[in-house]
């Protein structure tokens, strides 16, 4: 079929060609963009890798969209990137990176003082087959209720310094000590008998 080449038709195509408009519906990996004059049919959104590595993170509706359409036909139209508009102001001014989810949460690089931020969120998981290994100087974690260490060994290569201590289940101890320790109140290595005659006498019980 034979393209329409007037000058008429050309400059609409022309026009078509790249756009400015607002998402006004999301359908799964389809969305539907309002030009103003016009509303596009479903069209697909460029996205950062769609190959073996792939990317999820579709528009929102109300989201300000560049639109491109290929020989200037709408139907042939695709979503190339986003802008900053009103209603979806930039989330930052600085050098780093700054995502802002709709439930609040915040995910934060700062290159200014090598800074990485993620807050509002409610639970995060890190699932690995292998191992997982930490390096730096110091390590905080404070919880509101508990820490649950669950594993069938848990090693500390040097000093553990605890404000108190409780063992449910028994066990053993290895080493030589300093310090002081009591049980019950009493110290085992300073503590005396009463009731007792000096000599060999020796009192009743564990020998």
């Amino acid at each position: 079929m034979e393209k329409n080449n007037t000058p008429t038709e050309l400059l609409r195509r022309l026009c078509n060609l790249i756009q400015i408009g607002t998402v006004t519906e999301i359908n799964g990996k389809l969305a539907r963009v309002s030009t103003g004059y016009n509303t596009t049919t479903w069209i697909q959104w460029a996205v950062e890798r769609a190959g073996d590595t792939r990317t999820w993170l579709p528009p929102s509706v109300g989201e300000q969209v560049i639109i491109l359409a290929p020989d200037g036909e709408l139907r042939n139209a695709f979503i190339a990137g986003s802008l900053y508009c009103d209603a979806y102001d930039a989330p930052g001014r600085g050098a780093g990176y700054h995502a802002i989810y709709p439930d609040g949460a915040e995910f934060i690089y700062s290159p200014d003082d090598s800074s990485l931020h993620i807050s509002g969120i409610k639970t995060l998981t890190i699932s690995a087959s292998g191992e997982v290994t930490v390096n730096c100087a110091a390590v905080t974690i404070k919880a509101a209720e508990q820490i649950t260490l669950d594993a069938p060994e848990v090693k500390c290569t040097n000093q553990l310094t605890t404000a108190s201590f409780s063992a449910t289940k028994g066990g053993e101890m290895h080493g030589n000590f300093t310090g002081t320790a009591t049980f019950n109140d009493v110290r085992p290595d300073d503590h005396d008998h009463g009731g007792v005659k000096s000599g060999d006498d020796r009192t009743k019980g564990t020998k």
